[in-house]
């Protein structure tokens, strides 16, 4: 199958990773409502229909926090890429600055930030986790910053981690049989093409920014209890003064779905808010993000750049979400299930899919600038 559009990505993720890596990618937690929420109300939004307009020239450039991008979209921060394919955050990093746009890392990823940077050949945006070493963070974000990373997307909706039965189920967590090793054994093993390409050939599989604060472990197994137990519950909005102690770059706040915690991160000097349910991987029944959207950017108005991550699954979501109050997308599943299925080339064709189904939808909703995109291209 040559795939045609993103989600034809899915079926390749899933015929070549193990199980226990693609439900951990795929899913969300509890019955995953908010999971498939997220698509059904993009969806269910309906764009509007616009003939004999000039639409030759379309122009999808914007900037965001100074950056200029080709268009309005960021590959979103996905735990343990570099398990889905050979040093995959690399790869995802190549493909970004291929196609003129850029890539947020997360703190749990395999390849640190630094080999990223020189490996993607530019610095990423930076997600960042608290944990409760509060020294080891001030390091990183040192390291963070001399690298030149452009934005730091501070997530908030991790205080505890969402309950993910599939998780469970494929034995990634919980999983204290004495059979579990051989268990993930077998299921890299009926996976050869993967086997070869990231077991192999891929290592170290740490989490490598996290790794120096934590030398006793020695692989991505040890690294969950560890992590599910040094998350910061105790954070609040009084902890961004920390933060801009330590980081002087544009901070965005990722994770709000209330309009109300819109105006707090206003209030406390946020640069911009990433509209998100953490993927359906949180709290599961609460509102997707492109319905929570609307509300959110009316709240901050143009004082903060609003952007939207879940559930974009084409071009056409992207225009949906800039008109309804976006100034970009985070593109999540989309580029991992890329990456899983055919590296940096599957993210490199997706991103290409998305870029043509943009300009598609642009020209037919009579728009020839994402920049102006507003609510009128709805129905």
């Amino acid at each position: 199958m040559r795939p045609a559009c993103v989600t034809d990505y899915r079926e390749l993720a899933k015929r070549r990773l193990p199980r226990v890596l693609f439900d951990y990618l795929d899913g969300g937690s509890y019955a995953e409502a908010t999971l498939r929420r997220n698509v059904e109300d993009f969806e269910a939004l309906a764009l509007r229909q616009r003939v004999m307009r000039d639409v030759s020239k379309i122009s999808l450039e914007t900037e965001l926090f100074g950056q200029k991008l080709a268009m309005p979209m960021v590959l979103s921060p996905i735990g343990m890429g570099g398990m889905y394919a050979r040093r995959g955050e690399v790869q995802a990093m190549k493909a970004a600055r291929g196609a003129g746009i850029t890539m947020c890392l997360s703190s749990l990823s395999i390849c640190d930030v630094e080999e990223v940077t020189k490996g993607g050949g530019q610095p990423p945006w930076y997600q960042l986790y608290i944990i409760k070493d509060r020294g080891y963070m001030k390091e990183l974000l040192a390291r963070v910053t001399e690298l030149g990373c452009p934005v730091l997307a501070f997530t908030v909706d991790l205080p505890v981690p969402g309950a993910r039965y599939r998780d469970v189920r494929s034995g990634l967590f919980g999983n204290t049989s004495p059979f579990a090793p051989l268990e993930r054994a077998w299921d890299g093993i009926t996976h050869p093409g993967w086997a070869w390409d990231v077991m192999a050939m891929g290592g170290p599989h740490k989490f490598g920014n996290l790794a120096p604060a934590i030398p006793e472990a020695k692989g991505v197994m040890e690294f969950w209890p560890w992590v599910t137990k040094n998350f910061d519950p105790t954070l609040t909005w009084k902890d961004l003064d920390w933060i801009r102690e330590n980081w002087k770059g544009p901070l965005v706040i990722k994770g709000v779905l209330d309009a109300d915690d819109a105006r707090e991160a206003k209030r406390y000097g946020a640069d911009g808010l990433i509209v998100s349910n953490h993927g359906g991987r949180q709290l599961d029944g609460v509102m997707s993000g492109i319905r929570a959207l609307p509300a959110i950017a009316d709240a901050v108005g143009d004082d903060m750049t609003v952007l939207m991550d879940g559930g974009v699954r084409s071009g056409l979501d992207v225009v949906k979400a800039l008109a309804s109050g976006a100034k970009g997308c985070f593109i999540g599943r989309g580029w991992a299930w890329a990456l899983a299925g055919a590296g940096q080339q599957g993210v490199e064709h997706v991103l290409q899919i998305m870029r043509q189904e943009m300009l598609m939808a642009m020209a037919l909703t009579g728009c020839t600038d994402v920049r102006e995109a507003g609510r009128e291209l709805l129905a």
